[in-house]
């Protein structure tokens, strides 16, 4: 049986990891980036790659160890190094002696016969395209409902009485929807996992402060590279809110769905360099028009587009009047360090919600927190 692995990324590895013993292999399940992944990945990457990549290497090289053959993982769109993370990591790999094959997946209407060739190479177990599109119709179903319960967390975590009872009932839930055998048992463990968040004793009169996070899609999704940015936030007092999520990213990308951002990014950034770059600066227009008190956007070090977010954040900021904080995240980057700077700046968004912004020349003004 051909030993899979795959890009460990948040809440979703056992979806990616049932679908490929499905399909008739042997899925050996990526570890939770850690200290050794990473020091991996650096001693191999070239020094200018930027964290995800040295991250994903060196899960590659950890799952290796543990007997993978194969590893299973999403190309990229438009002028960003992301599309290449699989030639590179692959040529990376050989050229030290390692024997791995690299399948990386594109949207399925960039090349039909390319995704379809993939796709029977996975199949071991020579399922029926009809059963192939039934267990991804079951597993999207998965990775929707891990979503919403998520969503849900971001909610609930500024406003529990308890700080780590959060936490505790959505891994709980997680556990619910990895244990479902169908759509209807999906959906049953959906809606008791929402309700379970939902009745966790919350304070209804604390003040809340909401914060929209952009970024890089890899360093948003994973929490061990962010250092459990959201939960942080969340014990802070922030309601937090994601402007990509796994299975809404996974929708737009396989059919090509027009993302609303890009209209609200056009003023600003008009032609698509690459990356998460107009989405980020679309959702951050988009934050500030809905209220929010203020946008965090994660980046990684040398990644080209989110620098170019990160120029454009102070007209944003002039424009909106929305305070934003910039990480540049890279193997040196501490979580004391981070979680300091986030305590300054929720501090300060608290401090501005209690007191209504001065109006000078008729324009609101923020000041802007970043690297």
């Amino acid at each position: 049986m051909r030993k899979v692995t795959f890009p460990h990324m948040g809440t979703s590895v056992f979806i990616f990891s049932d679908l490929i013993r499905d399909l008739g292999n042997e899925p050996i399940v990526p570890l939770q980036p850690n200290k050794k992944i990473l020091d991996l990945g650096v001693r191999y990457a070239p020094e200018f790659a930027c964290l995800p990549f040295k991250v994903l290497l060196g899960s590659y090289l950890e799952a290796m160890e543990r007997g993978a053959e194969v590893v299973v993982t999403s190309g990229g769109n438009g002028p960003c190094r992301a599309g290449h993370y699989g030639e590179v990591a692959q040529k990376i790999l050989d050229s030290n002696g390692y024997k791995i094959e690299i399948l990386v997946f594109d949207s399925v209407f960039r090349n039909p016969f390319q995704f379809i060739r993939k796709l029977n190479y996975l199949n071991k177990a020579k399922l029926s395209y009809w059963s192939i599109a039934q267990l991804i119709r079951f597993y999207w179903r998965k990775l929707q409902a891990l979503d919403k319960l998520e969503r849900c967390t971001h909610k609930v975590r500024p406003r529990a009485l308890n700080k780590g009872i959060t936490t505790k009932v959505f891994k709980q839930g997680i556990e619910w929807i990895q244990q479902s055998r169908n759509l209807g048992e999906i959906e049953e463990a959906e809606q008791q996992g929402l309700l379970a968040l939902k009745n966790i004793p919350q304070d209804p009169d604390r003040m809340i402060i909401r914060i929209g996070i952009v970024g890089e899609i890899y360093v948003l999704l994973e929490p061990a590279v962010n250092h459990e940015i959201e939960e942080i936030l969340g014990n802070l007092g922030a309601e937090v809110d994601r402007s990509i999520y796994l299975s809404g990213w996974a929708h737009d990308n396989t059919f090509g769905h027009k993302k609303d951002s890009l209209h609200y990014a056009r003023p600003y950034l008009g032609t698509a360099i690459g990356g998460h770059a107009q989405e980020g600066i679309g959702h951050t227009i988009m934050y500030a028009q809905n209220g929010f008190d203020g946008v965090i956007q994660l980046a990684p070090f040398t990644c080209i587009p989110e620098i170019v977010v990160k120029t454009i954040a102070p007209r944003i900021t002039k424009d909106y009047g929305i305070p934003i904080l910039t990480f540049f995240l890279d193997e040196q980057t501490g979580r004391a360090g981070m979680q300091t700077r986030l305590e300054a700046f929720t501090d300060m968004l608290k401090r501005k919600k209690r007191q209504p912004l001065k109006v000078v020349g008729g324009e609101k003004y923020a000041r802007v927190f970043g690297n």
